[in-house]
């Protein structure tokens, strides 16, 4: 934890230091989800993301890159016990109601002002703020409602699908986390074939009303309140300008390997 560079992570969100609240914990998790990229280009690149604190520090602060689940939810949990919160880290199965969903989603769950709250800043095109742990707790995010129901000791995340009934995104109990089950779910998240993140490129930008996404080679502005676009093809000489509108900039050695491994002319690792 002390590795971390507070300041310059609350410069890198845009939000000053506050004194520990609900109030400040929503402006702190809704300023990190819309300044830090979701995305797996390292990954894509044969790379196992790191899970020190330092490298995720000089990733996604200093260096300006995203990440998935385990990267932002690290970074978030120890930012904020370095500024005071009681934080306590756990893990997710992601679409539990199939047979494929694994339990490899780091979840955060933060104690504030006699209120224990979810804290998800990770889940991809999911929760922009927190929610309070509380059964049938319903809120939205950037015009996307979610909600926590309880299912026995089992929390379930769920939102509406195309016909408005609500689904488990993801499902969780409060059972602590040590680092090490992290390592190992990063591990598969990272390596193994039947992960969606060893696949195609996966990039998210939520923001309010809007998401953009990046899935393998297709392109797609969904928003909350109006019917979205079709999705369109990049190509891999694009990469460089769609990234960058994604607020994702790479040094010429990575954008060369990553169009190279877009392309299909070298696969991942190599």
């Amino acid at each position: 934890m002390a590795t971390v560079d507070v300041d310059a992570y609350l410069d890198r969100v845009g939000v000053p230091a506050m004194r520990p609240s609900p109030e400040a914990l929503a402006t702190l998790h809704e300023a990190h989800v819309r300044t830090i990229p979701f995305e797996n280009v390292d990954i894509q690149l044969g790379h196992t993301p790191s899970l020190q604190l330092s490298d995720i520090t000089d990733k996604l602060v200093r260096r300006r890159r995203g990440g998935y689940c385990f990267e932002h939810g690290l970074l978030f949990a120890a930012c904020l016990e370095r500024l005071g919160y009681q934080v306590t880290r756990g893990m997710a199965r992601v679409r539990p109601d199939s047979p494929h969903g694994s339990r490899t989603h780091l979840v955060l769950f933060v104690d504030v002002a006699g209120t224990r709250f979810l804290a998800d800043p990770g889940f991809g095109s999911g929760l922009l703020m927190p929610l309070p742990l509380e059964d049938g707790a319903t809120t939205e995010h950037g015009g996307w409602p979610y909600r926590l129901r309880r299912d026995g000791r089992l929390w379930r995340l769920e939102k509406p699908d195309e016909h408005g009934e609500w689904v488990a995104a993801h499902a969780f109990d409060e059972t602590p986390q040590r680092p090490i089950d992290y390592v190992v779910a990063n591990h598969f998240t990272a390596t193994h074939s039947h992960s969606p993140f060893t696949q195609r490129l996966i990039v998210q930008r939520l923001d309010r009303g809007s998401c953009r996404k990046l899935f393998g080679n297709r392109l797609l502005v969904e928003h909350a309140t109006r019917p979205s676009g079709q999705p369109r093809a990049v190509a891999a000489d694009e990469l460089d300008e769609v990234l960058r509108w994604l607020d994702i900039v790479l040094d010429e050695d990575e954008l060369t390997r990553l169009r190279q491994v877009y392309a299909g002319t070298e696969p991942p690792g190599a």
